[in-house]
């Protein structure tokens, strides 16, 4: 008993040495070593009870997140610019909503400085939060992407598809057992600092039975007057989210409640025509694609005549998918002849395209 009385003593002195080398904010602070004094008491006691894993675990969670860590954004627009342009084609009027956003930005740093970086947070323009809405394999999820790499912040995603349960944002409280922190608090961890560019996933399409509490939670979160103060159950203080960047996308719009659209800024994906499958499949994908299946472009070309065929081998598609799909199978039929030595480079024509198509 005194071996293990002594041993959950020193595990006590790890938590206050964490608090203390965390910053914390002065409340959380108190109150977290308020709750390793109790767990203390226990200790010298001989005593020891699920109360100190549940502390522990608390501790290592506070600890872990960034009340003070932001990230620097990149305010070139000519960079910005180029890593828009990286993964879309077109889509100029949801590129300029975010060079705009970048403009002000930059306006607003060159307009605070010399002031602490604190100071210059609370000066800057509240992001706009958008809401991409498309039919599927538009791009909505990887513009998010794009935008977090434009402007230099990290990037995490919640799905919300078939979320059934509101505490899967908010968290659960600590009085159970094996609570644990919402996805929010979770993203925030995982991303490392307080402003990150956080994609709300599918938000139309989360469980029928608890649309209206998660819609209240979104209205929450969207709210630039609300979640400055956002509160998880599990940690029971508030984190500040107002230098977050939401982006949010949906099928349809029809499943959202009033309250959040009031609070999104909704941008239509267009569906792709033909042409501009042409131009996605010969300039953005086969290079992907190429570079995933380890061939070159020395080792597959494709006469310009042959993409119409490649483009709607299975009719009309609104997004890029079926055109992924088609390309990598074309790259992983030449990549398997290569591999088997029935030649090194292969030259997709008119006369031979069928033979490389994939069949479904």
């Amino acid at each position: 008993m005194v071996s293990q009385s002594g041993e959950l003593v020193a595990e006590v002195e790890k938590l206050n040495q964490k608090i203390e080398a965390a910053i914390l904010p002065p409340e959380l602070k108190e109150k977290a070593e308020e709750m390793v004094a109790r767990v203390s008491r226990m200790a010298r006691l001989g005593s020891y009870s699920a109360e100190y894993e549940q502390t522990a675990r608390y501790i290592d969670w506070i600890c872990a997140l960034p009340w003070t860590k932001r990230s620097e954004d990149i305010l070139d627009l000519e960079y910005a610019k180029k890593a828009l342009d990286k993964e879309h084609a077109g889509l100029a009027e949801i590129k300029s909503r975010v060079l705009e956003y970048l403009s002000v930005l930059k306006l607003k740093e060159e307009s605070a400085s010399g002031q602490t970086s604190s100071s210059i947070a609370q000066k800057l323009m509240r992001a706009p939060i958008l809401c991409f809405v498309g039919l599927v394999g538009t791009g909505k999820t990887t513009m998010a992407y794009s935008i977090s790499q434009a402007i230099g912040r990290k990037f995490v995603r919640i799905p919300f598809g078939g979320m059934g349960d509101v505490l899967y944002l908010r968290g659960q409280s600590k009085v159970f057992p094996d609570a644990e922190p919402g996805q929010i608090i979770k993203s925030l961890r995982k991303a490392g600092t307080k402003n990150p560019v956080i994609l709300l996933d599918e938000i139309d399409r989360v469980a029928e039975e608890a649309r209206a509490t998660i819609m209240g939670v979104l209205v929450e979160l969207l709210d630039p007057e609300q979640n400055q103060a956002f509160t998880d159950h599990y940690l029971d203080y508030p984190f500040d989210l107002s230098e977050a960047l939401f982006i949010a996308t949906c099928n349809n719009t029809g499943n959202l409640s009033t309250a959040v659209l009031d609070r999104l800024e909704p941008m239509q994906m267009p569906s792709y025509t033909d042409e501009d499958k042409l131009r996605i499949g010969r300039d953005f994908v086969l290079p992907k694609m190429l570079e995933e299946t380890g061939l070159t472009d020395v080792q597959l070309t494709i006469d310009e005549q042959v993409w119409p065929k490649i483009v709607r081998p299975l009719g009309y598609d609104a997004g890029i998918r079926t055109l992924e799909r088609t390309i990598n199978g074309i790259c992983r039929k030449i990549a398997r002849m290569v591999i088997e030595g029935k030649g090194k480079d292969y030259h997709i024509t008119e006369g031979n395209v069928k033979e490389f198509l994939p069949t479904w």
